[in-house]
């Protein structure tokens, strides 16, 4: 098997979406996954967006780091 060649800086390694089979069920998973995600109860978004402005962040910011890190902050 030949050494796989340098796809660049950034490139996670991963396989081309293009030429994958199953990308648009993939695609379809993530978008589902995504709005899930963001969609949260108002009591929850007020008290997120309460705690954002103490932090000086916006509420989308203050959401990010919690998606990511999965802590409050």
């Amino acid at each position: 098997m030949p050494p796989p060649s340098d796809p660049g800086a950034g490139h996670n390694g991963g396989p081309p979406l293009e030429e994958d089979p199953d990308a648009g069920w993939r695609l379809y998973c993530w978008k589902r996954a995504r709005k899930k995600a963001w969609a949260a109860p108002p009591e929850i978004a007020l008290r997120r967006l309460a705690r954002a402005e103490e932090l000086g962040m916006s509420y989308r910011a203050y959401t990010l780091e919690i998606l990511e890190r999965g802590k409050y902050l």
